[in-house]
């Protein structure tokens, strides 16, 4: 099957890890149709493209995925609730997203007889650490109504296969950082709020002391893994981790170094559904698709820094007037 062959639906294809991913497939020759409800993506995440089909809907409802999947050779399910703070506040909304709404996709493309299913689970599924590093056959005792719907996600995806014969394969992201990730938003990760605030002289906020540790893997690299997940022959569980950890008063000298911004951290009373040290074992990654992490964490940071001051000019340039 020629990649012109090939049709991708992304749902949340206009989020920050979706855009990313779609960027990549569309370079890759490949076409693609985006589902989202446009919740917490946005549109100009995603380029014009005469290969690039979005479509507004939402994965709770039977009928908009449905739609979606025709014609639909490969599928990359993205779209969800991430917030585990949220998932703890309204346990049942997040179900209806993270459970029902997952279904309904892997329903669907169990039905369209889909080439391939990756979906997003997360390193959430395992809670509190046994062991370190996290590999995919560590016990899970997932700690937030977040990691558990993950874990029911992929025990959905293990039945599937069983019943109606749908190869998945569900990539575990440990804690992605990158361009388009909204410090903001109430899902955004450390770094993007670290980022945010440095860049505006304001404190970084540390729940706890800042001796928790976390795997930090660069957007571009999860895109990739995206990618080659799709069109790989690998079925079930893969960890997408850089393998290496830091904690978050190291994470904060970093961006100090990088920013500029001199200002000691501020400290508040630790999150409770927070666990204090995770990292990934990247094995998996590395023998089933050949992948290894590209992007150092200060690159990385480096690149997020350069597209948080392009994305400053553009929102504070004047107006362009021209003379007559």
């Amino acid at each position: 099957m020629d990649n012109d062959d090939k049709h991708v639906l992304v749902t949340g294809g206009a989020g920050f890890i979706g855009s990313h991913t779609v960027d990549l497939l569309l370079a890759s020759g490949y076409s693609v149709r985006v589902l989202d409800n446009f919740s917490s993506g946005c549109v100009a995440n995603l380029p014009q493209h005469e290969h690039l089909e979005i479509v507004q809907g939402d994965i709770r409802s039977r009928d908009d995925v449905s739609t979606a999947m025709l014609g639909i050779t490969h599928c990359l399910h993205l779209a969800a609730q991430v917030s585990v703070s949220r998932s703890v506040e309204d346990p049942y909304d997040s179900a209806t997203h993270n459970i029902l709404g997952a279904l309904n996709v892997m329903q669907a493309a169990a039905q369209a007889k889909v080439t391939k299913l990756v979906y997003a689970s997360s390193a959430a599924v395992y809670g509190t650490p046994t062991q370190l590093p996290l590999g995919e056959e560590t016990p899970l005792q997932p700690l937030s109504p977040y990691g558990l719907e993950k874990w029911v996600d992929e025990r959905y995806a293990d039945l599937l296969a069983s019943l109606h014969h749908l190869p998945s394969l569900g990539l575990r992201y440990f804690n992605v950082y990158g361009p388009r990730q909204d410090p903001h938003s109430p899902y955004a990760g450390v770094v993007a709020r670290f980022i945010d605030r440095m860049l505006t002289d304001q404190a970084p906020v540390v729940f706890g002391d800042g001796s928790q540790s976390r795997d930090f893997i660069y957007v571009g690299d999860v895109a990739r893994a995206n990618l080659t997940a799709l069109f790989s022959a690998q079925c079930g569980i893969c960890n997408v981790a850089t393998g290496q950890r830091i904690d978050l008063l190291e994470l904060i000298d970093l961006l100090t170094q990088l920013t500029g911004c001199l200002l000691p951290a501020k400290h508040l009373p630790a999150k409770a559904e927070d666990i204090h040290h995770s990292y990934g074992d990247p094995q998996r990654l590395a023998d089933w698709l050949s992948l290894t992490p590209q992007w150092t964490l200060r690159e990385g940071l480096s690149e997020l820094i350069h597209d948080y001051h392009q994305t400053m000019v553009r929102h504070t340039a004047p107006p362009l007037i021209m003379n007559a």
